[in-house]
């Protein structure tokens, strides 16, 4: 890897464009380096398992606007079109990304990937997998371009922190779908330049839709993105042209939304010829939870034989990192995280919440854990309010590791009980992690498919799209729609009723 410096210019310096990082990342998206096996294997890995995710949430009210926003925009005649998960027919490119974008963040249950960002790399997948249906990519050139739109996110949130300024993380994943798509499409490195800054000038936004009473645009928010660098791409491939330098310049990124003019960033990305391989480096998710939630799940698990008789608990404190602190903790001072009646998107962002039924139950499901009734149990509600998060130095230092054996999201948990004897554990990665107790692998992911899309998809069906997506390397131009999963339109028509909108 090469680390790039990356600070702001005033407009009177010299500054060639071959310097700016979306030039840099332009030619990391041209190299016609070969995508090894085990990429390959997990890009398909994650193909399965945005389908899963996409299965339980076809039913839910953001997904069900989506769909039926992007159902309004037919494929034009001269295209084949994209599909949107669930229906047949075709659409155009850029609202079926929105669509199945859509119903692949609703759950908040595929992968992710946590440096000095946050991310999930696998909202890179509708994109461009809308793109390759409609102009008859073939699965290889698709696996190509994901294997590069995983490269560029995963190297934004390993050097730039968005975080610290407010600005959510879907800042990474235009610049990075740009990419993607402009290595499948194999364009010139001018275009893909062009089109990442525009991608990433669109796509800046404040962190708000995180924060307090969460609402349902965090689902719509990558799936916006996506949706924005399809359309990026589509001028820059016509001749527009965009602000630049985007990160660097004198107005840029930097000097107004990130750091400041005094600030150097350091980025890095692979050299010419260089493998992309940082998808090996994400996690999916085995419980629809924020990620630093995942160990968090497994160790109340664990605690919860050795607590017993839960009612004589008298506080639970969690000593864990700055980000689950303050994004998902105490330390963030909403109250909206010890609420029964806050949205699901909400209690998703409450690691006490979390834990608490977590202890409770001893398992965790991604729609009984959330539903109404389940948050206002008395006994549920107590237990929650005794639970608090500190930083701890330790794990925040080992949160932001480079190691990949220090790296860790998890928590240590001391429990006091009536009594004042204390119960202490802590588990520093979920089960469920590449380095777990149990690393997801093929099977597992599979497995998260039948499990997630059984009552959704025939079995048919289901057995239909595996053998597709295993085999999606030897798919042909024309081909990608089987990446597409029907479900029974009666099932559809289940979907919750929408107010009309400008679009019929």
């Amino acid at each position: 890897m090469q680390v790039h410096d990356v600070r702001t210019h005033r407009s009177a310096e010299d500054f060639p464009r071959s310097e700016h990082l979306a030039a840099k990342i332009a030619q990391v998206a041209a190299d016609p380096v070969a995508v090894p096996d085990d990429t390959a294997a997990m890009v398909i890995n994650r193909i399965i398992d945005n389908a899963a995710v996409s299965a339980a949430s076809v039913l839910r009210r953001p997904v069900t606007v989506a769909r039926r926003q992007a159902l309004a925009h037919p494929a034009h005649p001269s295209k084949p079109g994209a599909q949107v998960f669930g229906v047949a027919g075709a659409y155009s490119a850029e609202w079926a990304a929105w669509a199945n974008g859509t119903a692949v963040r609703e759950l908040d249950f595929h992968d992710t990937f946590l440096a000095a960002e946050y991310s999930h790399p696998g909202d890179n997948i509708p994109p461009l997998v809308a793109v390759a249906q409609q102009l008859g990519v073939s699965g290889a050139d698709l696996i190509r371009g994901l294997a590069t739109a995983y490269e560029i996110q995963v190297d934004l949130v390993k050097g730039i922190c968005l975080h610290e300024h407010k600005i959510d993380h879907v800042a990474h994943l235009g610049p990075s779908v740009a990419a993607g798509i402009g290595t499948m499409l194999r364009l010139d490195p001018e275009v893909i330049y062009q089109a990442i800054g525009q991608a990433l000038h669109l796509t800046t936004a404040t962190r708000q839709s995180r924060k307090g009473l969460i609402s349902s645009w965090k689902a719509f928010a990558p799936a916006y993105a996506g949706k924005v660098a399809i359309e990026a791409v589509d001028r820059a491939m016509r001749g527009e042209s965009a602000p630049a330098p985007i990160w660097e310049g004198e107005d840029g990124v930097i000097a107004w939304m990130l750091s400041g003019p005094d600030h150097t960033y350091q980025v890095p990305l692979p050299a010419p010829g260089e493998p992309k391989l940082a998808i090996l480096d994400t996690y999916t998710k085995e419980y629809s939870a924020e990620y630093q939630s995942q160990a968090v799940i497994d160790l109340a698990k664990r605690l919860r034989e050795r607590i017993g008789d839960l009612s004589q608990v008298a506080t639970i404190v969690l000593h864990t990192s700055h980000h689950t602190h303050y994004v998902i903790g105490t330390g963030s001072g909403d109250p909206q995280k010890f609420d029964p009646d806050a949205s699901r998107e909400t209690l998703d962002h409450s690691v006490m919440y979390i834990f608490a039924v977590a202890l409770q139950d001893g398992s965790w499901h991604h729609v009984r854990s959330y539903s109404p009734e389940r948050a206002h149990r008395p006994d549920t509600v107590e237990l929650w309010r005794k639970i608090s998060t500190v930083e701890d130095p330790e794990w925040t230092r080992r949160y932001h590791s480079t190691d990949p054996n220090q790296k860790a999201f998890g928590a240590r948990a001391e429990v006091t009980l009536r009594s004042g004897e204390v119960i202490t554990d802590e588990l520093a990665i979920a089960d469920a992690h590449p380095l777990g107790a149990r690393p997801f692998e093929r099977k597992q992911y599979i497995g998260k498919f039948a499990e997630l899309a059984e009552g959704v998809v025939s079995a048919a069906e289901q057995e239909r799209f595996l053998a597709a997506a295993e085999g999606l390397a030897d798919l042909g131009g024309g081909e990608l729609g089987a990446l597409n999963i029907l479900v029974d339109p009666q099932l559809l028509d289940t979907a919750p009723d929408t107010p009309a909108g400008i679009f019929r």
